[in-house]
């Protein structure tokens, strides 16, 4: 079995594409969380390392032989590391996902989503985001979560709700208007309903959405326990998400699932080219306040990245 590690900050918007890559490839990946030290964290990837180990803070992980076969990186901070163990150890394939900020050819492949306009010779382009979403996950969530959808009204709608960032807003006006909608597609259509937060939801609007909710049959969850997150998406017949999450859009859109996105305004211009892009492939609609079936081709951006990086992988080892 080929060795991997996964190298990044931690931070789960980063990680997690890397984790999605490596169980898609069948490996049990060592998880390298890092960190660089001044001035090397400020200055990364153009700033050269002095040297793997003087570069990273004392709270890192360490990045010592033996190298593995793979290395998958994400984020800013991993990039000068991987090129410095790619300088160290030849025969590591490294794959980054993400813009490394340098030369695509500084590593055996790059993934990226179509709508950051990037073209080279060792690019992967995606439609959305490398994820973790598997239909065996789905299987086994669906099944671990069954008592979720018994007793609950066809068709079953799973609702994920982000929240702000530094591009979208999710103000307290529109959360009402939001939960006002989903609210007359329990009480007047008789839909059965599931619904998950996030941290960018914020307090306030998670209890608007509780409040406009109240007396009806919803499922909030509280985020207490083991997350529902994978058996929503197994287990509905629709999904409804907002829009200032590309991995969660794209999490909804691998099922085959109606995904209707809600739409937040002063998404950046890119992610705006996501969602359109996503709308022209007929993968998504926009959520009006009426659900609507439609059918599509799956996207199965991390499949396909997982191809190519496998046979990289195997060339390598001969």
């Amino acid at each position: 079995m080929p060795t991997c590690w996964v190298v990044s900050d931690g931070r789960a918007g980063i990680e997690n594409p890397c984790l999605g890559l490596a169980e898609a490839l069948g490996l049990a990946p060592l998880v390298k969380r890092v960190k660089l030290r001044t001035p090397w964290r400020q200055t990364t990837p153009y700033l050269p390392l002095p040297g793997i180990g003087l570069a990273l803070d004392p709270a890192s992980d360490r990045l010592e032989a033996p190298w593995p076969d793979l290395l998958i990186s994400s984020g800013r901070q991993a990039v000068a590391l991987s090129m410095a163990v790619g300088r160290r150890s030849p025969a590591t394939v490294r794959v980054h996902i993400q813009n490394p900020g340098v030369a695509f050819d500084r590593f055996d492949l790059v993934s990226l989503p179509r709508h950051d306009g990037k073209s080279g010779a060792n690019l992967v382009e995606s439609i959305g985001a490398i994820h973790r979403v598997t239909q065996t996950k789905l299987d086994v969530a669906a099944l671990e979560f069954a008592p979720l959808a018994q007793g609950r009204n066809r068709p079953l709608v799973s609702v994920m709700i982000g929240g702000s960032n530094r591009f979208c807003k999710l103000t307290p006006a529109m959360m009402a208007d939001v939960a006002d909608q989903l609210a007359v597609l329990v009480r007047d259509q008789g839909v059965g309903m599931m619904i998950t937060t996030s941290r960018r939801t914020g307090a306030e609007n998670e209890a608007i959405l509780k409040d406009r909710l109240a007396g009806l049959p919803v499922f909030i969850w509280d985020g207490m326990g083991p997350n529902p997150y994978f058996a929503m998406l197994a287990l509905a017949d629709t999904l409804i998400v907002t829009s200032d999450s590309v991995a969660m859009v794209s999490e909804a859109a691998s099922t085959g699932k109606p995904v209707h996105v809600i739409d937040l305004p002063g998404n950046a211009p890119k992610f705006e080219r996501f969602h359109a892009l996503l709308r022209q492939a007929g993968v998504t609609r926009t959520f009006r306040g009426v659900l609507e079936s439609w059918t599509y081709q799956p996207l199965d951006d991390t499949a396909r990245l997982a191809d190519r990086t496998r046979a990289i992988l195997e060339n390598h080892l001969g």
